[in-house]
């Protein structure tokens, strides 16, 4: 009757250890997407680089699942989105000379400031598509984007 239920008890464990594993497994995974930002025409500014996981919201600034503001010192600039789950994403940068938060354009709409996308995927008159830009993350990965 004892050796029973230790032995009840063990499988029991077992299990719960076996379930437990394969659930990190499929919800624990994340990943690192590092980005590195070419081109940047001078040093004024800061580079705005947004991460989009969705169509419908990309290429629009404020829609972006993540986002950063950072300062750069040269040409390039590399930063790392980290803890990012299995997904498609899609990047937009843009140097954002003037720090007035914003894209600027020309009266017939075309940006006055160094832009780019992931792939370096770019249209004549519009922003690319989020599957021109598309990054499928299902392992840790590096995107070198040059901006113009």
């Amino acid at each position: 009757m004892v050796a029973e239920q230790l032995c009840a008890k063990f499988v029991i464990c077992d299990m719960k250890l076996i379930l437990a594993c394969i659930l990190l497994s499929i919800l624990g995974n994340s990943y690192e997407l590092e980005v590195h930002v070419e081109g940047i025409p001078n040093t004024k500014g800061t580079i705005f680089i947004g991460l989009f996981n969705s169509s419908a919201s990309f290429p629009v600034f404020g829609k972006q699942c993540k986002g950063v503001v950072v300062t750069h010192k040269g040409n390039s600039q590399t930063y790392r989105f980290k803890n990012l789950p299995k997904d498609s994403y899609a990047l937009a940068i843009y140097h954002d000379e003037n720090k007035n938060g914003k894209l600027d354009k020309n009266l017939f709409g075309a940006p006055t400031e160094a832009y780019g996308f992931s792939n370096n995927a770019r249209e004549t008159f519009s922003a690319p598509s989020f599957e021109a830009a598309k990054v499928v993350l299902d392992r840790d990965k590096k995107c070198q984007i040059r901006i113009k």
